[in-house]
């Protein structure tokens, strides 16, 4: 479980930056970063990804707590079957409870999840995102990409040779 220490250093460097911005961003106010590419951009969402059912009337922040402590259960149960080294399953499944983790506590806290990382390219932005955000991401992208390079459970057991 020692994974869980990246975990930890994904909620605190999230939970760091969401105050940082709190205390010095204007709302709603685009700060330019690198032009024409990124910018700070504080915003709320109260809904999911892409701000999916924020405007649900709020049970929708109850809902993606419950879902998101419910895949960070299985997530750290799995985690506590891998092997220590294994860090190809570890690493995304600690990226992925330490970023829903992040979002859970703004949830708990504002009732929404502080976003303020804005890319863009001419006229076309993506949506607002923050550290949490970023590490979930990243989680799922290896644990996608890694979960298929690779024989898993009684399958590759059964093809080892002894």
């Amino acid at each position: 479980m020692i994974w869980l220490l990246l975990s930890a250093v994904v909620i605190g460097l999230d939970q760091w930056s969401k105050a940082w911005v709190l205390t010095s961003l204007p709302e709603f106010q685009a700060v330019k970063v690198i032009d024409g590419f990124w910018n700070w951009y504080r915003t709320y969402n109260t809904g999911a990804a892409f701000s999916f059912l924020s405007n649900a009337g709020g049970w929708q922040i109850w809902f993606f707590t419950a879902l998101a402590l419910g895949v960070c259960g299985l997530l750290g149960w799995w985690l506590s079957r891998t092997p220590r080294g294994d860090w190809r399953v570890a690493l995304p499944y600690a990226l992925v409870i330490g970023g829903a983790l992040g979002n859970v506590i703004d949830r708990l806290v504002h009732g929404h999840v502080v976003d303020f990382i804005q890319w863009y390219v001419g006229d076309h932005y993506w949506p607002s995102f923050n550290i949490a955000d970023s590490a979930i991401v990243c989680g799922a992208v290896g644990i996608a990409l890694f979960g298929l390079s690779k024989k898993g459970g009684a399958e590759a057991r059964a093809t080892e040779k002894p």
